[in-house]
């Protein structure tokens, strides 16, 4: 197994892969973007296939329900995994197997960043190069123009209701890559320093965010769950101040070519001026 935040061994590739398996929609998404969706044989049941693919890959189930025997029988020069995303013996199935595997798992942007470029060196994408130099000024750019005072945010990315704990939000901390997307775009998470992942409604209250960012993946959240934070955060600045937003959940957690949009949309929520009583 290659794992790491940036580089495959790309001395094992005296060519560009010809047939990719990719199990992480944002790197399904970024080949498509960089120029090389050509190469992909596999991709999961969530990976993005724009309607103009010349050869629509396969399908080999969802990023946690890998049919490994389906992807073997692909025959890849490169499976792309993602540890959060992928189970660990999904992987150890198909290294078994005899399959390289490239198990990625960058926790910022910047590591996000070491993926693409390593991705342009191993398709041999010089013209995709150039861009994700530009992606890397435009983040340089926007770490060095966040506010003086970073607003508190709070950015859940699942919620479910049960009957002996009542409503409960899964979120992350700063050592993630949304955590520090979040905080590179301008935010101050209000769990950054939590180890568990699972904030009570008293935590949210005790955290009073000025800005809730509901996104619509991995849990879609919806209307609904804006009255929901409404009604059970109705003293928070976030509320009175009308900043519970519903935003594109790609922006949050997909760390590829998604993360030029996110640089370009995420600080509006975060950049306003100073309440009086924030």
């Amino acid at each position: 197994m290659t794992s790491g935040n940036g580089h495959v061994e790309l001395m094992h590739f005296n060519r560009a892969p010809q047939r990719v398996v990719s199990l992480v929609p944002s790197v399904t998404d970024s080949l498509f973007q960089l120029g090389a969706g050509d190469s992909l044989v596999g991709v999961t049941d969530y990976c993005p296939v724009p309607m103009s693919a010349t050869k629509p890959p396969s399908r080999v189930g969802g990023t946690r329900t890998v049919d490994t025997e389906r992807v073997a029988a692909l025959k890849p020069d490169l499976v792309i995994a993602n540890q959060e995303e992928n189970p660990k013996d999904a992987v150890e199935a198909l290294e078994e197997s005899g399959v390289q595997v490239w198990v990625t798992f960058p926790k910022s942007p910047y590591d996000a960043l070491r993926i693409l470029h390593t991705l342009t060196q191993l398709f041999r994408l010089p013209a995709a190069a150039i861009r994700i130099e530009t992606l890397e000024r435009t983040l340089d750019w926007t770490a060095r123009s966040t506010p003086d005072r970073r607003p508190r945010v709070f950015c859940p990315i699942w919620f479910e209701e049960q009957s002996a704990l009542g409503s409960w939000w899964m979120t992350f901390n700063a050592d993630t890559y949304a955590g520090d997307l979040l905080r590179v775009c301008g935010g101050d998470n209000v769990f950054a320093d939590r180890e568990r992942c699972y904030p009570l409604g008293a935590d949210l209250g005790a955290a009073d965010p000025e800005v809730i960012l509901l996104p619509s993946e991995p849990f879609a959240f919806g209307e609904g769950h804006v009255e929901l934070v409404r009604k059970l955060l109705p003293e928070s600045n976030a509320v009175r101040h009308d900043r519970v937003h519903r935003v594109d959940g790609r922006l949050i957690t997909w760390h590829g070519t998604k993360m030029a949009q996110a640089l370009a949309e995420l600080p509006s929520y975060f950049n306003f001026g100073d309440d009086k009583d924030a």
